[in-house]
């Protein structure tokens, strides 16, 4: 299968960059997989699982939405958190989603209430992208 150039950036550093094969993410319109010399395209991404295919095998990890460009056989996704799913601790992502839980049962404004449902999202899509290595 053909390769192209695949690069993932955080706040944090340069989560991925290299080849891939194909990988697939979340958009904001449902799920997508790319593969090499895909046409030009632009996407919002949400919450949900990168799955990069390589070489070497396949990989996850916990994406917290951002944006996808494709074009010239490279694709760039620049998100605010992505995370491997060995990086993930599974224990403190079920914490922030307890605690998300119980805020969201509390009385809150809807600034409030939109911020503990992406807080739980997030975790709750960080316990399942872990436990895809089980």
């Amino acid at each position: 299968m053909a390769n192209f150039k695949l690069r993932v950036v955080t706040p944090d550093r340069i989560f991925y960059d290299g080849e891939a094969s194909f990988f697939s993410v979340r958009t904001t319109s449902g799920d997508v997989g790319i593969l090499a010399n895909h046409s030009r395209y632009v996407t919002p991404l949400v919450i949900g699982t990168l799955k990069i295919r390589t070489d070497e095998g396949e990989r996850f990890a916990a994406i917290a939405g951002g944006f996808l460009k494709t074009g010239d056989n490279t694709a760039t996704i620049v998100t605010s958190a992505c995370e491997w799913a060995d990086e993930i601790d599974v224990e403190r992502a079920q914490q922030a989603a307890d605690r998300a839980k119980e805020r969201l049962q509390q009385e809150q404004s809807k600034r409030e209430q939109d911020i503990e449902e992406i807080k739980l999202k997030t975790a709750l899509n960080r316990i399942s992208v872990a436990n895809k290595l089980k």
